[in-house]
């Protein structure tokens, strides 16, 4: 439930709750929240897609107006990142805790056996997405894979994408789990979302690379203390020093500055 306190909410397309964090926004959900709606979508057949946004997200939504949108009109926007955590407790919303994408994959793999929901793997380099659902088959037995594909690293013809997505549509997923990093994965989703009926698109980049074992993942105390940014820098400095050194610093600045302005703004009306 939303506080009325909290000057920063908001309502995205699917009408779920969110707090905006620098315009972006971000659910205030808890993984078992966020598994029960994807899971009613499902069930509904309504096509849907999440995002699942960290700090990187953000800011980089701050220079793409188009990313930007594309979060509006998510029907979920899960916090990622510790800071989004922290930021939406801080607002009032207690319940809210990280949904990182490794991890709603095994929540959501899990819940889905039951109900017969199928899966589909695409991204990562090639072999990856193979290797991520064979991993997932053999920790959640029951589990349905629906297909898996990995799309070249450039841009697809028209008559490849649509082929691509065919395959995906004729293979009945009821999730389709979408490893392109970002941006592109989220341009992706919401490119797609309406070609895929009934089925629920989730980009979660790095969690290929986590299941396929290409990568290993920050110990598990590292993931609620806000550390695993740690970790994955030390694991991957070149590629992610501009991220964690750069954008994070920035993002706090941001914040604290935009949360200095609406409280002045406030205090004068």
């Amino acid at each position: 439930m939303q506080p009325s306190v909290d000057q920063n909410a908001t309502i995205i397309a699917s009408g779920t709750p969110a707090t905006r964090v620098l315009g972006v926004p971000v659910s205030t959900v808890n993984m078992p929240q966020a598994i029960d709606t994807i899971l009613s979508w499902i069930a509904r057949g309504q096509a849907h897609y999440v995002c699942v946004r960290d700090v990187h997200g953000v800011m980089r939504a701050q220079e793409d107006n188009q990313l930007l949108e594309i979060h509006h009109r998510a029907g979920l926007v899960t916090p990622d990142g510790m800071p989004l955590v922290w930021l939406s407790k801080r607002r009032g919303y207690r319940h809210v805790s990280r949904v990182c994408g490794a991890d709603l994959v095994a929540e959501l793999c899990a819940g889905s056996v039951a109900h017969g929901i199928s899966h589909y793997f695409y991204g990562g380099k090639p072999g990856v997405a193979e290797r991520m659902a064979e991993a997932l088959v053999a920790r959640f037995p029951g589990l349905k894979v629906a297909g898996t594909s990995t799309p070249p690293f450039g841009d697809m013809s028209a008559e490849e994408d649509a082929a691509a997505t065919q395959a995906i549509v004729t293979s009945g997923a009821g999730v389709v789990w979408v490893g392109l990093s970002t941006p592109k994965q989220e341009y992706w989703m919401r490119d797609h979302v309406d070609r895929i009926p009934g089925a629920t698109l989730i980009g979660v980049g790095a969690a290929f690379d986590f299941y396929a074992g290409d990568v290993k993942r920050a110990p598990v105390w590292m993931h609620h203390s806000g550390l695993e940014w740690l970790h994955r820098l030390l694991s991957e400095p070149r590629r992610l020093w501009r991220r964690y050194l750069v954008m994070a610093p920035k993002f706090v600045l941001m914040v604290a500055w935009r949360g200095l302005r609406q409280r002045a703004s406030w205090g004068s009306s």
